[in-house]
């Protein structure tokens, strides 16, 4: 799907810029996907599993901007992709009232208030489709991420017990959070 490119003024006052991620992105969204699953225990996968080669990530960045279901977001900061976050419709006629999202920043830019950009506009996308329920799943202990969430007016609905197992045997739980539009 794609999304008209805008430009967003964080809070340390740099410009972040809002638009699809190209196949001329897939070395550094490879890369960028690596490193997201490296910093923090709260994203599915850890760094090795990112196994996708530069051709595979540039097919499915491809795919992605030609599907009529599923968008991509990055977010680029002077030259580099800072994150990115992604909305998925169903088609179902049961289901296509809902849309599940994710999000992910590299930490070198948490706290700019990226993450709070990119649910408005993935709010607002929601929106113009007509979409009722938006929904995401988020880690036990990954309070950032919960905290932006309830602030965005999602709730959590209910929690998978053991849905996690860290390397160290740690078991978490995965809570389902919807927001109501």
């Amino acid at each position: 799907m794609i999304y008209e490119t805008t430009e967003k003024i964080l809070k340390n006052g740099k410009i972040a810029i809002f638009r699809n991620p190209t196949e001329a992105d897939a070395h550094e969204m490879v890369e960028y996907l690596r490193v997201t699953a490296g910093e923090t225990d709260f994203l599915i996968g850890y760094p090795e599993e990112r196994t996708l080669t530069d051709e595979q990530e540039a097919l499915f960045l491809k795919r992605s901007n030609e599907s009529a279901k599923d968008l991509m977001i990055v977010c680029e900061i002077d030259g580099k992709i800072a994150g990115n976050c992604s909305i998925m419709f169903n088609s179902r006629i049961k289901t296509r009232h809902r849309a599940s999202v994710g999000i992910a920043l590299l930490k070198e830019f948490w706290g700019l208030g990226i993450g709070t950009l990119m649910f408005e506009e993935l709010i607002r996308i929601a929106c113009d489709r007509g979409i009722m329920q938006m929904e995401l799943e988020v880690v036990e202990g990954n309070e950032r991420a919960i905290a932006l969430y309830q602030k965005m007016g999602f709730q959590t609905v209910a929690e998978k017990p053991n849905a996690i197992r860290l390397k160290d045997g740690t078991l978490l739980k995965e809570f389902i959070m919807i927001k109501v539009l």
